[in-house]
């Protein structure tokens, strides 16, 4: 994107990538439909980046979630909002939006480097740039560079952090690599709960967070039951908050609402029916409509003392808890779920005020040999 914003000022632009050809991570993305943004309100969008919503605010304000969706319509891509409010192309495929938009930026002048990676500026001269090819090393002089390095959410796609090094040893402050969108471990599965239900998708669910600060999570939508715990997009979505109270409070507590369209009361009354010679398995599939992986979640969760009471259950089906119990849970997770299934997303980000230049320009003026200079005139040479 940064490319095709200079090359569409007048500036030389060279793209170097590490991997043999360009937009792997976004054709991977495309496995799963390919989210292009979200639908929501504005406001509520950039409320998900919480402590970086300030900083965020007027970049997305520029460039949001609707310029977005035209910005793919002008590469010939239509997209739809899906149930969940997200965006995706009308094919759900990421290979035509790819294969277009590489081509609009060739015709643009955009020159591609494919297996070179990034190891560093030169000894001397910081306007130099190192990379390693498979013909060797190489060094390119830049007036102007932009860094789009990744996390380290997927090693085997270049996204390793090996970039985080190299900038603290220019001074530059880093803020550490914490796990996100990634799922966690819970108190350890039964093997029969696992053997009948890991894999399942627990839909139609609401699931709630409390921090110790007082901050409130809420949100309703689908998780997914794994051999050690959960993951899936109504967990992703909580995850920054519970990675946080795990780290300070050694766990976390989610709270888990297996109807969130109806009131305790309805769950209660329908409940309070009297089941006859039926098993509780039938009455709650009966009345309730509860079975498989929600059912098995309450049986696996639930003492039998509260199965047994009305009342008690039905408050537990609109609010049982599943605890996150190990500090390190998170970070497991996200090796796990980030870097064999790209499941996580590890945000590590430079730190924006270090520069002291205005606050919208993000430069990285701050280097021991000497200034950056500024103005975007022939980028690469």
């Amino acid at each position: 994107m940064a490319a095709e914003v200079l090359a569409g000022s007048g500036a030389k632009v060279d793209v170097f990538d590490a991997m043999p050809s360009a937009g792997r991570k976004f054709l991977l993305a495309g496995k799963g439909g390919l989210n292009l943004t979200h639908s929501e309100p504005l406001e509520s969008f950039v409320a998900r980046y919480a402590e970086q919503r300030a900083s965020v605010a007027s970049w997305l304000e520029s460039f949001g979630p609707c310029e977005l969706r035209t910005w793919a319509k002008g590469l010939g891509v239509d997209t739809f909002v899906g149930s969940s409010g997200r965006v995706f192309p009308v094919d759900m495929k990421a290979a035509p939006l790819l294969r277009a938009w590489l081509h609009r930026l060739r015709e643009a002048g955009v020159r591609f480097h494919m297996r070179h990676r990034w190891i560093g500026w030169g000894d001397i001269d910081v306007d130099v740039l190192r990379f390693q090819t498979p013909r060797g090393d190489v060094q390119v002089r830049a007036q102007a560079v932009v860094l789009a390095l990744g996390g380290g959410s997927w090693s085997r796609l270049g996204s390793d952090g090996s970039w985080i090094p190299l900038l603290r040893a220019r001074g530059v402050v880093v803020a550490p690599l914490k796990p996100s969108n990634c799922g966690f471990d819970v108190a350890a599965w039964s093997e029969h709960f696992r053997s009948r239900h890991a894999g399942q998708p627990v839909k139609s669910a609401a699931i709630a967070v409390t921090t110790t600060d007082g901050s409130v999570f809420h949100k309703r939508g689908e998780f997914i039951i794994t051999d050690t715990g959960v993951e899936g997009s109504l967990v992703y979505a909580a995850s920054a908050r519970l990675r946080d109270e795990i780290a300070t409070q050694g766990s976390a507590t989610l709270h888990v609402d297996l109807l969130p369209a109806r009131t305790l009361q309805w769950v209660a009354d329908e409940l309070a029916h009297p089941r006859g010679s039926r098993s509780m398995s039938t009455h709650l599939k009966t009345r309730l409509g509860l079975h498989g992986v929600k059912a098995g979640l309450l049986y696996e969760l639930l003492p039998k003392s509260v199965l047994a009471q009305p009342a008690e259950l039905a408050a537990a089906i609109t609010s049982f808890d599943a605890e996150a119990i190990d500090p390190d849970a998170c970070v497991r997770n996200a090796e796990r779920f980030s870097l064999e299934r790209f499941r996580a997303r590890l945000p590590g980000e430079i730190e924006l005020a270090l520069s002291g230049e205005r606050d919208h320009e993000r430069a990285l003026a701050r280097r021991p040999s000497r200034p950056a200079r500024r103005g975007l005139a022939r980028p690469f040479r």
